[in-house]
Parts: C-alpha cells; sequence; structure tokens
C-alpha cells in the first residue's frame, strides 16, 4: 500500500514555521510522504497566520487554493482560533485546529488519510524536519505572551507565556549541532521573559541542573560552539546580564528588540514594557560593554493618536539609537486588539503612508552610515547561497531573511554553510560586498 502523501503550507512567523516542523516531524515519523503540489496529494494542510487582516486574508486565499486544488483541507494554526471566519468563507474545509494543536492535526490527518503502517521513528533524522536550510534552525524557548500591548491579539491566539523547560531546549539545541546545525536563532514572544511562569524551576541537563532562566539559557547555549542569535527580546532591565557574553564571544553580538515607538505617550497607548529615554540609556550601557553589538527592531507609525510631534520624536530617537536594522509597519486596527476601543483618534492613511517613507529614509541613512564603517574589515560570514566561487551570506550582525547579506567573490567554490572570512570592499544602504580570503 502507498504511503499517503500531504502537501503542507506553512505561513506566518518564525514561531509559526517551528510549529510546521513538528507537524511535519510527526507526519514523516508516521509514515506520510510530504508532496510538492496540492494536486495529487491525499490532503492539504494549511498553517494560517492571523496577526493582521492582511495575513488573514492570505490565510483564507491559501485555503481556497488548496480547497479548488486538492478539496481536502485541514487549517491549523492562529487563525484557527476563529473558526468561524473560516467556515464563513470555506464550509468544506475537512477540520480547524488552533496554534501548537499538533494532536488535533495529527487526529484530522488519521481521519482523513490513515497512516499506512505503524511508526517506525528511527526512520527520522535525530533533529526532526524542517524547513530552513541545513545550516540554521529556528529554537523555539517558549509559547503565549504575558504581555498586553493594545495592537496586538498573540495572547487571545496563543495564551499566556508558557516557557518550555531548560533541559528541553537544550536537549534540542544540542541534536540541531550535532545534526550540522551552525546558528541557532532564539524565538519566542517575549524571549527575556524566558522562565518566569516556571519561576525559573530547574531541569537536569548533561550532568548539572540548569535554570530556565534568560541569562542561565544562554550561558548554556553558548557552550554549544556555534552561533547563537537571540530574537524577540524585550529591553527588560535584565538583558544587560547577557551583554557581557556577546562581548565575549559567546554568543552573536546581536539582539532583535521590538521597541515599536518612541514617544511616552504612544508606547502608553500601546501599553509597552518601555520607555524611550530608558531605551536609549540601555542601548548606551550595552554598547559601552560590548561595542560590536548590533540592534534590529521594529516599529508602528500611524498608531491611533500618534501626532507629528510623537513622530517626529521616533525619527530624533533613531537619530539618537542609530539602530543597525529596522522594519516599520503601517499600523491596522486588527479585529479583536484593545488599540480599536481606545477612543484615540485614527490617522489617516495617507499620513500613515507618509511617514513610513519619511521613516524608511531616515533609517536607509542611518543604515548606509553603518555600513560603511564594515569597509575594509575582515568578518566571518556564513554562506546562505553558493553558486560556485560567488555566493551570498551573512554577518553576525545579520539574521536570515530579514536583515541584509554580503555579496562575495572568491577564488575557491564556496557551499552553502560554510562559515568563511570577507574582506569588505564596498557596501550599500543595505548589503556589503566583499571578497573571500
Amino acid at each position: 500500500m502507498a504511503a499517503p502523501r500531504v502537501s503542507f503550507v506553512s505561513l506566518g512567523c518564525p514561531k509559526a514555521l517551528v510549529d510546521s516542523e513538528r507537524i511535519l516531524t510527526r507526519l514523516r515519523a508516521e509514515g506520510y510522504e510530504i508532496a510538492r503540489k496540492h494536486d495529487g496529494a491525499d490532503l492539504v494542510v494549511v498553517n494560517t497566520c492571523g496577526f493582521l487582516d492582511s495575513a488573514r486574508d492570505e490565510s483564507l486565499d491559501a485555503i481556497g487554493t488548496a480547497i479548488k486544488e486538492n478539496g481536502k483541507v485541514i487549517v491549523t494554526g492562529c487563525m484557527g482560533a476563529t473558526p468561524d471566519l473560516i467556515r464563513q468563507k470555506h464550509p468544506n474545509v475537512l477540520a480547524i485546529t488552533g496554534p501548537q494543536a499538533y494532536e488535533s492535526v495529527m487526529a484530522a490527518v488519521h481521519e482523513a488519510a490513515p497512516p499506512a503502517h505503524d511508526p517506525f521513528v528511527d526512520l527520522l533524522p535525530p533533529q526532526g524536519v524542517k524547513l530552513t536550510p541545513r545550516h540554521y534552525a529556528y529554537l523555539k524557548i517558549s509559547e503565549g505572551c504575558n504581555n498586553r500591548c493594545t495592537f496586538c491579539i498573540i495572547p487571545a491566539l496563543r495564551g499566556d507565556l508558557a516557557s518550555r523547560p531548560a533541559a528541553d531546549v537544550l536537549r534540542e539545541a544540542e541534536k540541531l549541532a550535532k545534526a550540522g546545525v551552525k546558528e541557532l536563532l532564539v524565538i519566542s514572544q517575549d524571549t527575556s521573559a524566558y522562565g518566569v511562569d516556571l519561576k525559573y524551576q530547574t531541569s537536569l541537563f548533561q550532568d548539572r541542573e540548569v535554570k530556565a532562566k534568560f541569562l542561565d539559557l544562554c550561558q548554556e547555549l553558548g557552550r554549544m560552539g556555534i552561533w547563537v542569535r537571540l530574537h524577540y527580546v524585550y529591553p527588560y532591565p535584565h538583558v544587560s546580564e547577557v551583554i557581557p557574553l556577546m562581548a565575549e564571544g559567546k554568543i552573536l553580538p546581536y539582539l532583535d528588540i521590538p521597541f515599536q515607538h518612541a514617544s511616552p505617550q504612544v508606547l502608553r497607548n500601546m501599553r509597552r514594557p518601555a520607555h524611550g529615554e530608558k531605551a536609549l540609556d540601555r542601548i548606551r550601557s550595552w554598547r559601552d560593554m560590548c561595542p560590536d553589538l548590533a540592534i534590529r527592531s521594529t516599529f508602528i507609525v500611524g498608531f491611533p493618536g500618534e501626532t507629528e510631534d510623537d513622530f517626529a520624536l521616533l525619527l530624533d530617537w533613531l537619530d539618537e539609537a542609530k539602530i543597525d536594522r529596522a522594519g516599520c509597519f503601517k499600523y491596522e486596527p486588527v479585529a479583536g486588539a484593545r488599540s480599536n476601543e481606545l477612543g484615540l483618534e485614527p490617522v489617516p492613511q495617507e499620513i500613515k503612508e507618509s511617514r513610513w517613507h519619511r521613516f524608511m529614509q531616515r533609517q536607509q541613512k542611518i543604515s548606509a552610515s553603518l555600513l560603511q564603517k564594515k569597509v575594509g574589515r575582515r568578518l566571518p560570514v556564513i554562506i546562505d547561497e553558493a553558486n560556485g566561487t560567488s555566493a551570498k551570506g551573512r554577518t553576525r550582525y545579520d539574521a536570515p531573511e530579514i536583515d541584509g547579506a554580503v555579496h562575495i567573490t572568491s577564488r575557491r567554490p564556496l557551499r552553502s554553510g560554510d562559515i568563511v572570512t570577507v574582506k569588505v570592499e564596498r557596501a550599500d544602504a543595505y548589503d556589503l560586498y566583499g571578497i573571500a580570503v
């Protein structure tokens, strides 16, 4: 009997990607084959995103395409928390489950396309099925979030903070390292809050007890001899404790911190756990400890009630903070977000658009200036794409897909996953160009 074939669509953020990897690992463990196309598969699983209205629209379109091309569709992920919305548009989906509902997904798959044989887990690679290139992987340390930012519906979709025991995280990291992964991207909804819900309880890893605590986890990951990159870090005071690990080269000198804004009034309206001036002070102290530190962030313009003075303050803050990489989003009134009920004046769409362009122009100048300072330096670069003697990779200061790249020429062939030294010869606003030495 031929093995049943499942086509899979993964939408949304890296956290959702990890959920997809876990489902795919279970499918492969139970003998299912993964199909490249909907047509000809026994069913389709769509892992949805529901964070923004535009993401919901993309998810609904993906479900519609799967129904049209296959007919048997199981829906999971964040949008699964609003099943009525899905069934209103697509009443014929086989089943709908919420985020992290792996058992429910597998039960629905079993009903629609029973496995051909009993599981043989030993047929799987130890690290499971990954959707990223072989040389890097996302390491999810917790689910959910205890913050109640007014623009965000993540707690409603994924619940409060639920941290994994430290030993579980470290055993997964160890398996990934042994499988050849050279870069771990640590992710969660609030990485620096890791372990708060567990009251920092210890668990046994190898021969020692390790606390479920941000600093302790970073120390242990820093012993694995591979690149460790921290994402979604809130700027709490205790973040300063991990900066010496960056200065010592144990984890990468990189922080992804979603500051979102700089105006005290806008931050209050957002209910963000930070203040613009305090954030600047922390950035200065971090750079005093680790001058090589790169900071990436995301910001929202056009939040309800944002005035021109608020926006001007944000631009001034950018000039002062000199963030290495920054993404900017135009505020969307997401269904279910409390920001819709604050009674604040909406910012007209044309003003949002204008502020977004002004923000990006300001940040582009800052980025270009910072990258020029890297010209002439020799930097370690991890190769993401290789084509003989030309390649594209990233420095320690850049994460995959969201940051800039290094375009490399070499006298010898390069391979994806290699870490090589590159002499930087020139830079533009976002990327570096150099020669492997």
